[in-house]
């Protein structure tokens, strides 16, 4: 299984999305959209614009 992004509406009707690791665990989520075609493009904007996104330690 590879990594996903599970697009879900939440009980307030909001469009979500998960992004899961190819065990299924979730890594991360995403903010509400009113639009699922909002969320859409959230997702394609990330696996456009960062896939070189660089880490900020600041731990």
């Amino acid at each position: 299984m590879a990594y996903t992004f599970e697009v879900y509406k939440d009980n307030g009707g909001a469009f979500r999305f998960r992004f899961k690791a190819s065990n299924g665990e979730n890594m991360f989520a995403s903010q509400g959209y009113k639009q699922k075609r909002s969320v859409l493009s959230a997702i394609e904007s990330i696996k456009k614009n960062a896939p070189d996104a660089q880490v900020d330690d600041q731990a």
